[in-house]
């Protein structure tokens, strides 16, 4: 994490995902517990292309920032590596809706074949993995509602219209659900049962 400093350093603002946004200091004050043994310093910045807010806090100036609120949203380190790096590349299109979404399907298919389900259309693996159990069938239906089928659909009908933000929100936002689902939440448990079992795990938590 940066220091707390008059300007906030971030490889990515997490509104607007723009690269090595400008985020300046509008203020800053100090909290204290309720019996003043814990105190921070809480600094609130402005990012200058999209003008989102970010709040960031510290225990004393210029000392490491400990927690920054809205986080950038980076791919769980338990989503495998191609799928992550699809994602990731989503995430950091938004502003690109066309390019964000077949990203975003990408990485659905990357992880789908992870479980091993190669064969036919990114919907009809879906709902394989529906039956598989794999994933619920309100998943497959999530999926169903969101465009992730939105750049074949525009090759066979070139009237369809183009995916807006929001529609690449919305796949990047199911994108990250079904990675929970398959790789973030499993890894989660399998390691509170080592951790429960008193086994040694690795700092990934795989």
């Amino acid at each position: 994490m940066p220091n707390l400093q008059p300007q906030l350093d971030l490889e990515r603002c997490p509104h607007c995902n723009i690269a090595n946004p400008m985020f300046t200091q509008h203020t800053h004050f100090q909290t204290n517990s309720a019996n003043s043994n814990f105190q921070r310093i809480w600094a609130i910045y402005i990012c200058r292309s999209c003008g989102g807010v970010v709040s960031a806090c510290a225990l004393q100036q210029n000392q490491p920032i400990i927690k920054l609120f809205p986080s950038y949203d980076e791919p769980d380190e338990n989503i495998p590596e191609r799928a992550r790096e699809y994602l990731r590349q989503a995430i950091n299109s938004i502003h690109a809706p066309s390019g964000a979404v077949m990203l975003a399907a990408s990485s659905v298919d990357a992880m789908l074949k992870e479980k091993e389900l190669t064969s036919g259309s990114l919907y009809s693996r879906i709902n394989t993995a529906s039956e598989q159990h794999l994933i619920t069938a309100e998943m497959a239906d999530w999926a169903h509602e969101v465009r992730l089928d939105a750049n074949d659909e525009r090759h066979a009908d070139q009237s369809s219209t183009l995916p807006t933000e929001e529609d690449a929100k919305r796949v990047i936002e199911f994108t990250k659900a079904l990675a929970q689902f398959l790789f973030v939440l499993p890894s989660k448990v399998q390691r509170g049962i080592r951790n429960a079992r008193g086994e040694n795990t690795d700092e990934t938590g795989s």
